[in-house]
């Protein structure tokens, strides 16, 4: 028989008649005629599927066969996926008032073979979307309507439903495995809403566990485990239910992380993992404040005896595997500031995971510094995250904190030349960290706590004068002007180091640099430097302006040699040595024979520029010169003003960020 189109308007009513079961022997025969005609249709399922979802019919019987015929012609994904969701929009409209048997329906109508329960956990999960997804914004009568499905689900079908996913995890598991891995995600996106009795037993759990052993079904039973772990539930079940999930995992040596080569599942093992670790949180947390003083003794214990796993997890070279950790050492470290006095092993399991936290912090030798792009990215962010667990770090025990980064720093200091750049970075980095790790009052970190300042005045100190600025890699380089800046205040105290961190700001390793992007945030923090010690900085004001002259010089547009600086950056310099020439020491006709030095090539070059623009005829090259005319008034208002230039706040706050 030729495929035939067919429209709801072409529908055959007379022989949907013989759908009711009390129609005469001749209508039902022509039904079932239909249906066989309809199967050949190449769009009844889309006929079908608009007429279901626009009711147009209200005999269920014709509803029923119109599922009846979605579910023959569901061969292809995107139509299984349209039926599920039709057949979701019908329960919804359908299910309180007119289909209370609708899962048995659907049930008996897709049969249990594989091709039925693919649309039956579709449809499941279409229903999940329709009635208890968050990300789904709701009428207040929509939200009314769906309370009362899940309600009338939890008292009539549920516990078929798990009945069910049970069933099919269990005879499917070796032979469609894709399947077994739908109904994990069923059980994972239900179990948040219905009785966790139903699957928190011995009975399901294990059938779970015995499929984290299986390859194809342990990620998705790593994720339905996570959904199961972070339902909220009595403080003493949770971590009965963890600690019983724990001993099963172990035993099957999942906690040998270094021997598991697949760092996709690992990615979600540690997932779960951080579930389990922050439910335990969790549990301690509500206990403690219960006053049930034992059992909180039992649920810390059983949350320390996961931190060897936490810190493996932590250390991992793949970076999403320690980032799924994150939550549960911050949640862990928040625990250990809360208790009196830490044990030795508290302090053992605190320094480990400050090791970690280094290590991790470490770039690798594939990040691009120079077209930076999503890894890099991620890894930022990353680092964010781990910047989060250093400053916990620093409140649980900042002693430790600091005498840890001081090993690590003045270790790499002491090689620096042939040490990586990876190494050097970080190293320095830690140094930066510190700074708001250990927060003082107004960036005062070289006064009170004698133990601290000492410490870090040892590293500013070792850090000025080993010779690291000349590190040839940018990012090195970077580290060490934004780190010299953060403790600028250390230069009050040792002034001495001043002339040699100018030096270092002036030459190839800061404004001279060979990279763009070096010279242009050397700019920013320089500026920075000399607003803060400006006034140990008399001695120099006339060396100083002498070598950034002709990084100030008004480059004409035609002149065909790109400037070392950007406009932008020339406006941080130009405010720099007005706050110089302003705040030096002296006679008022020294500071106007500074200033007249500073500005006096630019004013000639204003000339020139607005000589040229008065004669320029071409729209184009007028805008051009205009500008430069626009930037050398800027420049002068920079010095002038002294740290107020009048575009300050646009240029200001693309640089005056911490580095990434």
């Amino acid at each position: 028989m030729a495929c035939q189109s067919v429209s709801i308007i072409d529908m055959d009513e007379q022989a949907l008649l013989g759908l009711n079961p009390n129609a005469d022997a001749c209508y039902r025969q022509r039904a079932i005629a239909y249906f066989e005609q309809l199967k050949e249709s190449h769009d009844a399922w889309e006929v079908c599927a608009e007429a279901l979802a626009k009711s147009v019919y209200s005999d269920d019987h014709v509803k029923f066969f119109c599922f009846q015929l979605m579910n023959t012609q569901a061969e292809k994904p995107f139509i299984r996926n349209k039926a599920a969701q039709v057949f979701a929009l019908t329960f919804v409209m359908e299910y309180l008032t007119h289909w209370p048997k609708f899962f048995f329906d659907i049930l008996s109508l897709v049969g249990l073979n594989p091709h039925g329960v693919d649309i039956y956990l579709r449809t499941l999960m279409a229903i999940d979307a329709e009635v208890v997804d968050r990300d789904i914004v709701h009428t207040a009568e929509e939200v009314r309507r769906n309370t009362l499905i899940k309600d009338n689900m939890r008292e009539h079908v549920i516990p078929s439903l798990v009945e069910s996913w049970y069933q099919i995890l269990g005879a499917y598991q070796q032979s469609h495995p894709e399947i077994t891995c739908q109904c994990l995600e069923v059980v994972g996106a239900y179990v948040s809403w219905i009785d966790l009795n139903l699957i928190a037993n011995d009975r399901f759990v294990n059938l779970l566990l015995s499929q984290m052993c299986v390859e194809d079904l342990r990620e998705e039973a790593c994720d339905c485990l996570f959904e199961i772990v972070n339902k909220g539930m009595d403080p003493t079940d949770k971590t009965k239910l963890i600690e019983s999930l724990c001993q099963v995992l172990q035993s099957a040596g999942f906690f040998n992380v270094e021997q598991e080569e697949d760092v996709d599942f690992l990615a979600k093992f540690s997932r779960l993992v951080n579930g389990m670790g922050q439910s335990l949180v969790l549990s301690w947390t509500k206990l403690a404040k219960s006053g049930d003083v034992k059992v909180a003794a039992e649920t810390l214990r059983a949350l320390e005896a996961k931190v060897p796993l936490l810190i493996k997890l932590l250390v991992h070279e793949d970076d999403d595997i320690s980032a799924n950790i994150v939550g549960f050492c911050y949640d862990y470290l928040h625990v250990l500031k809360q208790l009196p006095l830490l044990t030795d092993q508290q302090k053992a399991n605190v320094e480990a995971i400050m090791l970690a936290v280094m290590k991790k912090l470490t770039y690798d030798d594939e990040y691009n510094f120079d077209n930076e792009g999503e890894d890099e990215a991620m890894f930022v962010e990353y680092r964010k995250q781990l910047k989060m667990l250093l400053d916990r770090l620093a409140q649980v025990s900042p002693e430790l904190l600091l005498e840890a980064v001081r090993r690590v720093f003045s270790s790499t200091m002491q090689t620096w030349q042939t040490a990586s750049f990876m190494e050097v970075e970080v190293a320095i980095r830690l140094l930066y960290m510190l700074g708001e790790a250990l927060p003082a009052s107004h960036g005062a970190h070289f006064s009170g706590d004698t133990a601290k300042t000492s410490t870090l005045q040892d590293m500013m100190r070792t850090l000025v004068s080993c010779g690291v600025s000349s590190y040839q890699h940018t990012s090195v380089v970077l580290e060490f002007f934004e780190t010299v800046v953060r403790y600028d205040k250390f230069f009050l105290v040792e002034p001495q180091h001043i002339p040699n961190v100018l030096m270092a700001f002036l030459d190839h390793r800061g404004l001279r640099h060979s990279s763009p992007k070096v010279r242009s945030r050397v700019a920013y923090l320089f500026s920075r430097f000399v607003k803060t010690l400006h006034k140990h900085m008399n001695a120099f004001i006339e060396d100083i302006l002498t070598r950034i002259q002709d990084l100030l010089e008004l480059v004409p547009p035609e002149n065909g040699v790109p400037a070392l600086l950007t406009s932008d950056d020339q406006l941080f310099v130009f405010e720099t040595a007005g706050v110089l020439v302003v705040n030096g020491e002296g006679p008022a006709e020294r500071k106007q024979a500074l200033m007249r030095s500073l500005l006096m090539p630019l004013t000639d070059a204003f000339r020139l520029l607005l000589a040229k623009l008065a004669t320029e005829r071409e729209e184009e090259r007028q805008a051009v010169l205009a500008d430069c005319l626009s930037h050398a008034v800027e420049g002068v208002i920079a010095a002038f003003l002294s740290g107020w230039p009048p575009s300050g706040v646009a240029f200001q706050d693309s640089h005056n960020t911490a580095p990434s």
